[in-house]
């Protein structure tokens, strides 16, 4: 006896397609929505995966944290004299500290911000000496081959002017005779202390009347006492102006950025092929990166054997552009915000900025904003075109830069003084780990962890540990923090008692001061001591009889010592001096 056929269930065939094709619907729906809102990665990059990336970026920052420290109100930049400094000198004019027949004349190296830190310190380096200071001689014949005099970058008149009561300063060398004076050459080092300027350059200059220090760049301590570093600072934020033209155009293209969105971000893109060379690093293009890279490299007969890896660890290579990109959403910067992209000819081209323009899309250069007409005038001089760029990162709500060169530094410290603006500085060594461990890790914890190694490293007031950091990206002496009685006027040298109940001058530093007297050796590379024992090195005419070495010799090699650099960093390596400087400048 058969047994009844059982029946199939009359819905059961009939929801199946309906509910399979559903779950297809929402699976397909939720990859879209991954794939929009999750930063794109390059494929290139070592230890990146697009299939680590599976939310959108978010943020527990504020707009506030984003644009602007909220500490920043209670810190002011005071570049002002105290009554010993200024007892000195003669109520007008520095007269009574520039003693007759001292002249000093000042060859300064490297890009626009390297020869910035030579003028800076040309003005110091004559009030030590007590002698007048002819306008520096910028550098025309270095890597960056621009023949832009001082007059044509700076504003002379108001140079001379505003540094009256502290520097006497001419524009044309003194004349005996009829003729220009005849300096006498010298090159001192790295570094150089007050005392160091006494006993080595003071008696050359009162036997010869005239010095001309060459290659003048970082060549005064970094450690020298308040009133000279107050001075370095009214240099650098008072009275080095740009020029009309240039601030013209700056200033036009950063009401242009402000157009297109009521914020903006700055970014400094090293990431040029010398750059790169001088480097070392690799950043995964294979063997034609090797090999465009390593030909570029030769350029540097005794720059040391590289090795990337050790590189990329200690922090010392600049970011990519994706990685910046990365960096800047993972801190909560929507891809709605515009970039203001200062840079030369980026290695890879499109390619290379591809990503990046995939994380802000919005994103611009000094060529995308002006017209041919306005950008025509700069185009062949390469330190007028950086100072476009210095202006309109000057000028931005946020910095962010993939190095820690010159520029990067001197932008740091400037936007510091004048209020603390919000600028980013990567934590390389840091972020080398979370860039390349990034496939492990959701987009929330990499963002997180990015927030966490960045602290310090984002402009705030007092970020700084005491007795790190160089003067010329973190100017201690010139600020000030305010208190309640001095909140409205800020300035004032009268004492006060604070809420804390310790009385503290109104205007005095609020970072710690070193002076030369507590200064260490390290700071004088070349000279250990710090007194100027070594040999000193002339440049004197060949037609005075007397031997010279030459700007230019090849075997004048400089060490660089990184000062922030941690203790596995290989900072005794020489290097070939000019060039090395040269490039590490902007």
């Amino acid at each position: 006896m058969g047994y009844p056929r059982r029946r199939a269930h009359p819905r059961r065939g009939a929801l199946l397609p309906a509910v399979a094709a559903l779950l297809l619907l929402f699976l397909a729906v939720s990859l879209l929505s991954i794939a929009i809102s999750a930063p794109p990665l390059a494929d290139r990059h070592p230890g990146i995966s697009r299939r680590s990336l599976r939310h959108p970026p978010t943020s527990r920052w504020t707009a506030r944290d984003l644009w602007g420290s909220e500490l920043a109100s209670n810190f002011y930049g005071c570049s002002h004299s105290s009554g010993k400094f200024l007892a000195f000198l003669n109520p007008a004019d520095s007269s009574v500290a520039t003693q007759p027949d001292r002249y000093l004349l000042i060859v300064t190296s490297g890009g626009l911000n390297q020869q910035r830190t030579g003028i800076v310190d040309a003005v110091v380096a004559a009030r030590i000496l007590n002698a007048t200071l002819v306008v520096p001689k910028l550098d025309q014949t270095s890597f960056w081959k621009d023949s832009s005099n001082f007059s044509e970058i700076f504003d002379i008149d108001w140079f001379i002017s505003f540094l009256a009561k502290d520097v006497k300063i001419i524009k044309e060398p003194p004349q005996k005779g009829g003729k220009a004076v005849r300096p006498y050459k010298m090159r001192i080092p790295r570094k150089c202390t007050p005392q160091c300027y006494l006993k080595r350059v003071l008696p050359a200059l009162l036997k010869k009347h005239a010095i001309r220090l060459t290659k003048y760049d970082y060549r005064l301590s970094n450690k020298l006492d308040t009133d000279l570093q107050k001075l370095r600072c009214r240099v650098n934020y008072h009275a080095l102006r740009f020029t009309d033209p240039i601030k013209e155009l700056g200033k036009r293209l950063i009401q242009r950025m402000r157009e297109k969105s009521r914020y903006f971000i700055a970014l400094h893109l090293r990431f040029e092929s010398d750059m790169l060379a001088f480097s070392g690093c690799y950043y995964g293009g294979g063997e034609k990166e090797r090999r465009d890279l390593g030909a570029i490299r030769k350029r540097w007969k005794t720059l040391h054997t590289s090795n990337p890896e050790k590189g990329r660890r200690q922090g010392r290579c600049p970011l990519t552009p994706e990685e910046v990109g990365l960096l800047l959403r993972a801190l909560g910067y929507g891809s709605n915000v515009h970039i203001y992209a200062a840079s030369g000819e980026i290695y890879g081209g499109e390619e290379t900025l591809a990503p990046l323009k995939a994380l802000f899309p919005n994103y611009h250069t000094k060529e995308s904003l002006s017209s041919k007409d306005e950008l025509t005038p700069f185009l062949a001089h390469s330190s007028r075109m950086a100072a476009i760029d210095f202006i309109v990162c000057d000028g931005s709500d946020a910095f962010v830069t993939n190095n820690n060169g010159n520029m990067a530094k001197i932008l740091a410290e400037r936007r510091r003084y004048f209020g603390h603006r919000r600028t980013i500085r990567p934590n390389a060594k840091q972020l080398y780990h979370l860039f390349t461990n990034r496939g492990n890790m959701s987009w929330d914890k990499f963002s997180s962890q990015v927030r966490k190694v960045q602290k310090g490293f984002m402009g705030d007031p007092m970020e700084v540990k005491p007795g790190r950091g160089e003067f010329h990206a973190y100017p201690a002496a010139c600020i000030c923090e305010k208190t309640d009685e001095n909140k409205s006027s800020p300035g004032s040298n009268q004492e006060i008692v604070n809420r804390t109940g310790i009385r503290k001058a109104i205007g005095e530093p609020a970072y710690p001061v070193y002076t030369d007297e507590e200064a260490d050796g390290s700071d004088t590379e070349d000279d250990p001591t710090g007194t100027g024992e070594e040999e000193m090195i002339t440049e004197e005419d060949p037609a005075a009889g007397e031997e010279m070495v030459t700007e230019d010799d090849p075997t004048a090699t400089e060490e660089v010592i990184d000062t922030e650099a941690e203790a596995d960093d290989d900072s005794s390596v020489r290097q070939e001096g000019s060039e090395l400087e040269e490039i590490l400048s902007d």
